[in-house]
Order: structure tokens, then C-alpha cells, then sequence
């Protein structure tokens, strides 16, 4: 059973930076997509970003394009979603996936981190 764990969130200053970290354990990282997504509250759970297996592949939502870089070190069975300029409506709850193919569809990923706050302040 795949498991992922999320670190990195935290409270920031608009305008700064944070990297989250996804470590997965209990399936083959290589062969698995990943993505990165959010809820804030009272808000439905929204895409942000993805990669293929390979990482050669990546999808961005447009709120994010340009600010947000997904990665992954398959090495270290750990992805990474490096968020600068951040601002206040990034604020949520942030998580990470994991599918066997590379979507922006919340229902098709398979296993779920439990999740990690990001406040970022004004």
C-alpha cells in the first residue's frame, strides 16, 4: 500500500518562499505520477500541479504557472513542489498524490499524504 507523507508547510510573508517535500513509501516511486494539490477552507480541493513518472512531464494550474515548480528525486522516493511569490490566497491546506498515470483530476489519484499548511500572511 502506497503511503506519502507531506512536510514543509508553514506560516510566510507574501512574497516569500516555501518547498514542500512528498516522501512515499510502499510502492515503485519510478513508475508512479504525482501531484500536488490544495484546500483552503470552505473550499473544494483544487489541482495545482503534476508530474509524469519521469518528471520529464508537468501540468501546472494557471494560479500557479510561473511561481510554483513540481520535481521529484526518484533516488529519494520524494517530490517536491518549490512555491515562490507566494500570496495570500495560497493559503490552504496542501497535499500530495499519487496515480499511475499523470492527471489534474482529483478522483483518479489512488493514494493521498495527509497534508500540510501553508499560511502565508499579508
Amino acid at each position: 500500500q502506497v503511503q506519502l507523507v507531506e512536510s514543509g508547510g508553514g506560516l510566510v510573508q507574501a512574497g516569500g518562499s516555501l518547498r514542500l517535500s512528498c516522501v512515499v513509501s510502499g510502492g515503485t516511486f519510478s513508475s508512479l505520477a504525482m501531484g500536488w494539490f490544495r484546500q483552503a477552507p470552505g473550499k473544494e480541493r483544487e489541482f495545482v500541479a503534476a508530474c509524469s513518472p519521469s518528471g520529464e512531464t508537468t501540468y501546472y494550474d494557471d494560479s500557479v504557472k510561473g511561481r510554483f515548480t513540481i520535481s521529484r528525486d526518484n533516488a529519494k522516493n520524494t517530490a517536491y513542489l518549490q512555491m515562490n511569490s507566494l500570496a495570500p490566497d495560497d493559503t490552504a491546506v496542501y497535499y500530495c498524490a499519487a496515480n499511475r498515470s499523470v492527471t489534474a483530476m482529483v478522483y483518479e489519484y489512488d493514494a493521498w499524504g495527509q497534508g500540510t499548511q501553508v499560511i502565508v500572511s499579508s
